[in-house]
């Protein structure tokens, strides 16, 4: 599927692990959510886990958020949007970037020794359908799997707002909203 060209802004911000879990994390509210989601109990990075959310965080001192700002063309705005047509849409758009996001993330844990990053959403390291969790089988990518601030319990709404000091826009009656917000970050 071919990629729709965008512009795109990263925002970036660094807050200390402790009082991000205290401003943004409510793991039980979250995996609640999480469990209304197709990807639960079927690909590895999303709940439920064989360890505890809280503690995946307190291994860590420092979190730098990385968003990356999608601004979509103006020829998409002005069309409205069936279903079908707007996931044919969104995964023009929104998986190509998400890529680059976590690619960009794990280029800087190289460059941070200790670090692991947050994907910017859910796993998409093998081809949708096809995690191995299901079948009961290990990863076959833990090299490059990596969990989403969501499902450790991270309200991604409230830390756009709080941190990156922007909003987050939703798609209303069939119209897309002028841009989309990636979020993921790198645990220090």
């Amino acid at each position: 599927m071919d990629k729709i060209s965008c512009r795109t802004e990263y925002l970036e911000a660094t807050v200390s692990v402790e009082e991000y879990m205290e401003k943004c994390v409510d793991v039980l509210t979250f995996l609640e959510y999480c469990k209304n989601c197709g990807n639960y109990e079927k690909i590895w990075s999303c709940p439920p886990y064989n360890f505890q959310p809280e503690d995946y965080w307190k291994k860590y001192k420092t979190f730098r958020i990385v968003g990356m700002k999608i601004f979509l063309p103006e020829e998409l705005l002005e069309g409205t949007y069936e279903d079908k047509e707007r996931d044919q849409l969104l995964q023009k758009v929104i998986f190509p970037y998400k890529k680059e996001l976590d690619q960009k993330l794990l280029s800087l844990e190289e460059e941070v020794p200790g670090s692991i990053s947050l994907s910017g959403g859910s796993c998409l390291q093998c081809a949708q359908g096809t995690c191995t969790r299901p079948c009961g089988e290990s990863c076959r990518q833990p090299d490059k799997m990596r969990y989403s601030i969501e499902s450790l319990g991270g309200n991604v709404g409230l830390t756009v707002r709080k941190y990156l000091h922007e909003e987050l826009l939703w798609m209303e009656e069939g119209k897309l909203p002028e841009y989309f917000i990636l979020v993921g970050g790198l645990l220090i």
